[in-house]
């Protein structure tokens, strides 16, 4: 069974960085894509970046290229978000997804497995 537990996330100042953390298990790094998604209240679930099989490719949604470098480690079985310049627009619960799929995509639907989230709020 595939679980996903994620955490990290928290209370922090404009200009602040986190870094969220997403423990596998039930799944290899070496068959899944992973992804980081995003729902702000009121809007739909957006994705933030996803990392192919092997970590071989990154994609990154626009709003966050450049800031939220995506990265995993094979022996601990997790997965990362740095967060960092964040800003009021970043505040979401932050969700991890797999699919077992080669290629890395930020669609929604094309995930079947999802952690039970972590709450980021960015505020003064």
């Amino acid at each position: 069974e595939v679980q996903l537990v994620e955490s990290g996330g928290g209370l922090v100042q404009p200009g602040g960085s986190l870094r969220l953390s997403c423990t596998a298990s039930g799944l290899s790094f070496d068959d899944y894509a992973m992804g980081w998604f995003r729902q702000a209240p009121g809007k739909e679930r957006e994705g933030v970046s996803c990392i192919s099989r092997l970590g071989s490719r990154t994609e990154y949604a626009d709003s966050v290229k450049g800031r939220f470098p995506i990265s995993q480690d094979n022996d601990k079985d997790t997965l990362y978000l740095q967060m960092n310049s964040l800003n009021p627009d970043d505040t979401a619960m932050y969700y991890c997804a797999a699919a077992r799929f080669y290629r890395c995509e930020l669609d929604v639907s094309r995930y079947p497995y999802w952690g039970q989230g972590t709450q980021v709020t960015v505020s003064s």
